[in-house]
Order: structure tokens, then sequence, then C-alpha cells
């Protein structure tokens, strides 16, 4: 079934007219290029070594060359003789040397083996010449030569061509046509793009009988389609590096903009080049180059108010300068505040409590030091108050002078913080670890007690032998610290060794053989229940908080009576300590789980 040919450009936006290449490239060229890829390569090859400027080197597609040799008027009898169309595009600065250029070329030519005919074309005048002249057909032909030699100029036209043909093929479809204007500039234009350069381009849309939609929901329909989708794909195919930058206007837009004498539109109509073009641009660049294109007396006035602000933004810039300047120097103070263990002051009490914290505690910073932040604070505070109206350049860079060497310090205050924060979780996890040592192998030197540590818990499988290994490193912690500064990696690492030796000290006193407790009471926290354990001469009882009362017998817990109890509390003798062995911990581990000692 026939699609419905759209009647106007909103359902042109609508349309999934697929890419379909340049007519020039419809056919399959009748080209055997393998059987002449040998003598093809040693003609570039002699050609580059004679002359190195080339830009380009390509074989024009076989159904363009009636085009190229009407156009250059070759002899009836040399196109009988059906040669194989070359284009060779060099610099225009060569131009001039073409009288010798030419019979080199048809010399190398002819030695080639081969009947080629070589079109030599300058890539600033000649190239662009098709454009002006709206011989859009020729650069749709160059766009599909076969490249011999390539810097870049044929790989860029060939992904804008593409472009082109994708944008033509959804917009123009019949009578319809909606494109006004393709155009390229940029380094492209100019004969210096090379194999990564961008290629500009920008398309013209006729938006005269657009009544369904705003303008607005125009151009960003345009825009998703042409700049996004349009450019992956024609990337795609074109196979090349060049990022294709592509610009969409409404034809009213434009015309606005150039009544305006907008330079981006100005710069555009000046350098650019159609690629295709229904009259609009051409006629543009024409009167441009006539004089004929003059601003309007809005747009005159528009950029000499330009010209009256401009003092007035350099004077805001130089304030915004300030104001950076104000905040790289309380940022980090703020900062420092924090690692020496206070919350980051607010800039109005900034500068006294960097005084108290920084200098007279830990003295990390001098007077002199706090000077710089002082100044700092105080122009923020009156460009807030509204007291400074402007700051001088040569303010500005005192400021960002003195700007870098309060940074500087502030890394040397980040250190000696560092180093300080160090000492003293080095000492903490000393005295936690070795106090703990001592609580469960008594008071001894830490020689002694590495020797209790790797006797009693690690020979006898209490602990895994590397805490062996921490429990040595940690005796030698405190002095590493004080040696140098450790990384942050390595001192998390003996944090949390530090942590794990701990826990496995804590559980080893727990489940000594014997428990020395105080008054012979030990009270036991089962979740949120207390629970008391009580020994007697008569044994041991467990006294519950709602008042439940059971005695440990043969290994397990039995109901017991406040009788029993009281019996038991009278016939004991009074006593400091008494000892319970491990297995009364076995038998309330098993009637309740796990549980915290507290003495």
């Amino acid at each position: 079934m026939n699609e419905k040919k759209p009647t106007n450009l909103a359902d042109n936006l609508a349309g999934t007219n697929k890419y379909v290449h340049n007519p020039n490239a419809l056919r399959e060229q009748q080209i055997d290029f393998e059987k002449i890829k040998t003598k093809l390569d040693k003609f570039k090859k002699e050609l580059l070594k004679k002359f190195p400027f080339i830009i380009a080197l390509g074989v024009l597609p076989v159904n363009a060359s009636p085009l190229f040799e009407e156009d250059e008027g070759i002899p009836k009898e040399e196109i009988a003789k059906k040669p194989l169309h070359v284009l060779m595009i060099m610099p225009e600065e060569q131009y001039k040397n073409m009288s010798k250029i030419r019979p080199e070329v048809i010399k190398i030519a002819q030695q080639s083996g081969e009947n080629l005919w070589v079109h030599i074309k300058t890539a600033e005048v000649d190239m662009w010449n098709y454009g002006l002249d709206s011989k859009f057909e020729f650069i749709d032909a160059v766009a599909a030569c076969y490249p011999l030699h390539d810097g870049g100029f044929l790989g860029a036209l060939r992904v804008a061509n593409i472009h082109k043909s994708l944008v033509l093929n959804w917009l123009n479809v019949g009578r319809v046509r909606y494109v006004a204007s393709y155009v390229i500039a940029g380094s492209l234009v100019r004969g210096t793009a090379d194999k990564t350069s961008d290629v500009d381009t920008f398309v013209i849309i006729d938006d005269t009988d657009v009544k369904r939609m705003s303008r607005i929901e125009l151009i960003e329909k345009l825009r998703g389609k042409i700049v996004y989708d349009f450019v992956r794909e024609a990337s795609a195919l074109a196979g090349v590096k060049n990022i294709l930058n592509v610009q969409v206007y409404l034809l009213t837009d434009f015309w606005q903009s150039v009544k305006d004498a907008h330079p981006v539109m100005f710069t555009f109509i000046r350098d650019g080049i159609p690629m295709f073009d229904r009259g609009t641009f051409i006629p543009w660049k024409r009167l441009l180059q006539m004089g004929k294109i003059k601003p309007s007396p809005e747009a005159i006035d528009l950029y000499m108010k330009e010209g009256d602000r401009t003092s007035e933004i350099i004077k805001r810039r130089m304030l915004d300068n300030m104001v950076d300047v104000y905040f790289g120097v309380v940022t980090p103070t703020q900062a420092m505040m924090m690692l020496s263990g206070h919350a980051p002051p607010v800039p109005k009490v900034l500068v006294e409590e960097v005084k108290k914290a920084l200098v007279e505690k830990e003295k990390v910073l001098t007077l002199k030091d706090v000077k710089i932040l002082e100044k700092a604070v105080k122009m923020y505070k009156d460009y807030e108050h509204g007291k400074l109206k402007e700051v001088s350049g040569k303010e500005i860079d005192e400021m960002l002078e003195e700007a870098k060497t309060y940074i500087k310090k502030m890394k040397e205050v980040r250190d000696k913080l560092e180093k300080k924060m160090q000492e003293h979780q080095a000492e903490q996890i000393d005295e936690v670890v070795f106090n703990l040592m001592k609580k469960v192998f008594g008071n001894k030197s830490k020689e002694d007690l590495l020797k209790d540590v790797e006797k009693e818990m690690v020979k006898k499988g209490k602990i895994p032998e590397r805490m062996f290994g921490v429990a040595e490193e940690l005796t030698k912690v405190r002095q590493k610290v004080k040696t140098k500064k450790l990384s942050q990696s390595e001192m998390q690492r003996i944090s949390r060794d530090s942590n794990e030796l701990v826990d496995k000290l804590t559980e080893f006193a727990q489940r000594k053989e014997l428990v020395s407790m105080e008054r012979g009471i030990m009270q036991i926290a089962v979740g949120n229940q207390k629970v008391e354990i009580v020994a007697t001469d008569l044994g041991i009882f467990v006294v519950e908080q709602q008042g439940k009362i059971m005695a440990i017998k043969e290994k397990k817990l039995i109901d017991s009576s406040k009788e029993e109890f009281e019996k038991a509390i009278k016939e004991t003798k009074e006593r400091l300590k008494f000892t319970m062995s491990n297995e009364v911990m076995d038998v309330l581990k098993k009637h309740y789980g796990d549980f915290e000692i507290s003495f």
C-alpha cells in the first residue's frame, strides 16, 4: 500500500523515509578495482612522492563522469576511450604552480599503464565554486569518491553529504520541499580539515506554513531528528572519526537574526558554502558581498549598549573572583577545624574559632597565617553588606597569591593534625589492648604478656595464630606512629586488627577456666533481663528479675525455693571471692543462650 504523501511540515516530521544513497552512487560502479588496484596504488605513490601537499585523491563514480566531462569540455574522442576519472584536490596556494603541476600529473598518469583522466581542483576555491554555482550534484559526486588518499577532506565531506541526504529524504518529498538550505562551514571549507576535525553544518528549514504546532515544539522536533538521530546514522554510514556539528534554524528566525546583524549569522553567510539551496542562502551571500545586508537601527543600538555594559560586567566579574578566593580560603579552613574535632564554624565566628583551636590549642597555625583568612573574611563581609562595590585587579592578584600560600599551609596543617590523631589513636589502642591483657594475665610487662598470649591462647587454640602477630605489632605501633605518619589504609588496618584482638581477649576472659567474682555475686544480662548468679557453700543459685529462683545441680538448672535459697545464704561464710567452674558457664549458656557478664 502506498504511503500517504505529506502535505505540510508537520506531516513530514512524522515521516519514516529511509536513507537513500545519492544518485551518483545508486548503480554499482562498473569498475573492477581488484584488477587495477596495483596500478592505482603505484599512481598514488608517484603523485604523493612528487606532490606531498596533495589533500585528497579519489576515483569519481562512473555515473558522474558525464558531469565532469561536460563541465571541463573534454573532447569527444577522449570520452569515447572511457577513461577512469580521478579527482586530485590540492591547496589553493599551489594554484600558482598549476602550469608546472599539470604536465607532471599527466606524465605520471600516462606512465601508470591505465587510461586515467585527472581532474585537478583546489580545496578552497574550485571545490566550493560548485556549491556557489548551485552545482550540488558535483559535490555529491566528490563525496562518493573511492578514496585513494585522504587527509581528512573526503571523509569530512562524505559524512556531511550523507547527513544532507538523510535530511532531504525526510523533509523534501515530492513537490513538498521544506529544507531551504544545507550549508557547511569551518575547517572543511578552509581546506584544513584532517581525519579528526569537526564538521560544522547548519540547516535552514522553511517554516512559513507551520500552523499546527508552536515554533518551540517544531524546532525541538527538528533538532531531535536532525541533530541526534541523523548525525548518529550518518557517522555510522560514513565510517569516519569526524564529529558532525549540526545547527538547525527556522527560516523566519534566521532572517530576523540577519536583519538584527547577529555576528554568528553574518559569519555563516560569509564563510558558508551551500551543499543544497532553494534560492535562499546564495542570494544572501551575494547581498552580503555587495554590502547590501545592513543591520537595523535597533540592532546598532543593542550592540552599542553592550559596550556601555562592559565596565559593569568587568566589575561584577572582579567581585566574583574575590568571592571565589574567599571560598577557596574558608572551605579548607573549615575542613581543618573538622579534622581537629570541631564542628565547622560559620564564617561569622570562623577567625576566632581558628585562633582558639588551631593557633592556641593545636599550635599548627600562626597569627600571621590567620591574617590571610581574616582579610578574606572581612572583604567578603564588606561585599555582603554592600560596603565593597568594586575590587581592583591588583587586589585580586594579591589575594590570589596569599590564598595560594594559605592553602599550601593548610596542607601542612592537615599532615600535622593527621599525625597527632594517629598518635592519639595508637595510644588508645595500646592502652585498651594491654590493659585488657593485664586483667587476664596479671600486671606484667608487654614482653611477658605476649608470652602468656602465646602460651595460654595461641598454643591452646583459643585464638587464631595470626592474632599473636597482631599483638606483637601493637607493641610497636606507638613508636612507629611517632617516627613517621602512617597511610590512612595502614592505620585503618591496625585499628581493625586491634578490635579483633580485643574481641578475642574479651571472649577468652569470659570463658576462662576460673572466673573470679567479688562478694560471691555475678550478674548476667539476657536481652533486657538481668539475672543474678549467687554462689553459696550449698551450691550456686540463679535469681531472675521476676523473682524465680533456680539452683544448678548435676550440670543443669532445676527449680528451687525462696526458703532453700535463704537457708544457703545464712550458712555461707562471708568471703571476698569465690571461684566458678567453666561447666557452670556452659549450663547458663545452654539455658539462656547468649548473655553478657557484668561484675
